[in-house]
């Protein structure tokens, strides 16, 4: 009976090693296809890298505006933040 449970225990071990490893070879294989020459990867990497600083770059830029803006607006409703914003403006020049 153990020896029965130990067995099952291992087949099923053994199953999800096998199929593990036929996932793998399958993306690998994809991959592989796709992308034969790693120049052309490399060469996608660094444009991705790139793309995605630029878009980061003018992403915070225009959340930033909004930010000043809706604060700007905001500053006439409290004149603390109007006070703050004034500071802001001065250290800025």
């Amino acid at each position: 009976m153990v020896v029965d449970q130990r067995d099952k225990a291992l087949a099923e071990v053994a199953q999800d090693k096998r199929e593990r490893g036929a996932r793998r070879a399958i993306l690998e294989d994809l991959f592989y296809d796709f992308h034969r020459n790693r120049h052309q990867v490399y060469a996608m990497n660094f444009m991705r890298g790139i793309f995605f600083g630029f878009g980061t770059i003018i992403g915070g830029t225009v959340v930033v505006a909004l930010v000043v803006a809706i604060l700007s607006l905001a500053g006439h409703w409290f004149p603390f933040l109007d006070q703050l914003i004034q500071l802001l403006r001065n250290a800025h020049r």
